[in-house]
């Protein structure tokens, strides 16, 4: 696992370079795409590179983490819709490339068998971008999810329900009380993951992901087994890392040919 701090700005610019990286030598890349405020300066990024620079996304796929379960098609919240205005309608996608598990599915049970084999059917993901929430969750993967876990139906905890009212205008009771996530076996399938925080709010949840012993109770912890982690974190959100100097000096010394 690598920790790299830095301002969220630079944060952003690594990141898009991980992806660039992997679609200038793979063009047909299978990409992992996040929901949040983690990943919206990366997705700012890679819509700049591809009007300036000629980054392509037209031979890759992508598919998303997760989803709400219940949301009218058209809602704005929907996380289908979140993705296609964030990164997927500014850049050049062919029709039908992003995917993601269907919350309004009459056999939820299916669609999620259906999205775990489209995954497999595209050869898996490539680079995984995540986010962390206060809880530890990465995809909508609660404390107490198996380990193991793959795509599936959950219940979002009343926390991660408040830290996502901020979506629904404040009011709680909007925020739906399921989703469909990618499991935590799932994302650990993914060969490459890329995870973004920033803020003090987060500070608790890398320490735990990052420094502490690996339990279903901070599920981000499950990627302490994962062979290629990179962690990209903000000065606030490195402020419970005990490691955090080590990371800091690492990172400066790093070979300049290594990348992320």
């Amino acid at each position: 696992m690598e920790v790299v701090i830095a301002p969220a700005d630079e944060l952003a610019r690594l990141a898009a370079d991980a992806v660039e990286s992997l679609l200038r030598r793979k063009p047909d890349a299978v990409l992992g795409v996040a929901t949040g405020s983690s990943p919206l300066k990366v997705y700012d990024e890679l819509a700049r590179r591809h009007t300036q620079s000629g980054l392509s996304f037209a031979r890759a796929t992508a598919f998303m983490l997760d989803e709400y379960v219940g949301l009218p098609a058209d809602h704005p919240e929907r996380y289908r819709n979140v993705i296609e205005t964030e990164i997927a309608s500014r850049v050049d996608f062919a029709p039908g490339a992003v995917q993601g598990p269907d919350g309004l599915a009459e056999d939820l049970a299916a669609a999620c068998a259906a999205y775990e084999q489209a995954i497999a059917d595209a050869g898996g993901v490539d680079l995984q971008l995540l986010g962390i929430g206060t809880d530890g969750h990465i995809g909508f993967n609660e404390p107490g999810s198996s380990l193991a876990s793959r795509t599936r139906i959950k219940t979002l905890t009343e926390q991660t329900r408040a830290d996502n009212a901020r979506f629904f205008g404040g009011d709680v009771t909007q925020v739906p009380q399921h989703c469909l996530t990618q499991g935590l076996g799932t994302i650990m399938s993914a060969r490459h993951l890329v995870m973004l925080a920033t803020g003090r709010s987060k500070a608790e949840a890398v320490h735990q992901a990052v420094e502490g012993p690996v339990s279903a109770m901070w599920p981000g912890t499950i990627m302490q087994h994962h062979p290629h982690v990179t962690v990209l974190v903000d000065n606030a959100a490195a402020s419970r890392l005990q490691l955090a100097d080590y990371f800091r000096s690492t990172y400066a010394s790093k070979p300049a040919w290594q990348g992320l």
